[in-house]
């Protein structure tokens, strides 16, 4: 399952991108040819995020047609699922345009909930003053 590696890269690519803010969505454009299973790579997300700013965050994923262009004729079209990479009309192989992209395009933050007050040191307790 390379969704899970995927999933680790996109937390480990985000994180800096948030600071100390909360992460409440990232956005994925990811190509129909980039052997992406959807499902699987939310759950994952999920599993990679846990611990961090992006723990809950929703990933949305905004799939890319596959779209291919022949040399010989011009003609463009989508390719399909499989996918077909030989024109239909002179039988020549097709150029890929789209359909393999893997993606972030956006990311969504919330303020975080700011620094945790540090406890005081033990020379900084409240003391009575002393008398001489």
């Amino acid at each position: 399952m390379h969704e899970l590696s995927i999933a680790t890269a996109v937390v480990d690519e985000v994180r800096p991108l948030a600071g100390a803010d909360v992460v409440r969505s990232v956005t994925l454009r990811i190509g129909e040819l980039a052997a992406v299973v959807p499902e699987a790579l939310e759950f994952a997300f999920a599993v990679a995020a846990e611990g961090t700013a992006l723990a809950g965050a929703e990933l949305r994923i905004d799939t890319v047609e596959g779209r291919a262009r022949c040399d010989g004729c011009g003609r463009e079209g989508p390719t399909g699922m499989p996918p077909v990479l030989w024109c239909e009309a002179c039988a020549r192989p097709l150029v890929l345009l789209s359909g393999r992209e893997l993606e972030i395009v956006r990311l969504v933050t919330a303020p975080g909930p700011g620094p945790v007050p540090a406890a005081p040191a033990a020379s900084d307790k409240e003391r009575s003053p002393t008398r001489r």
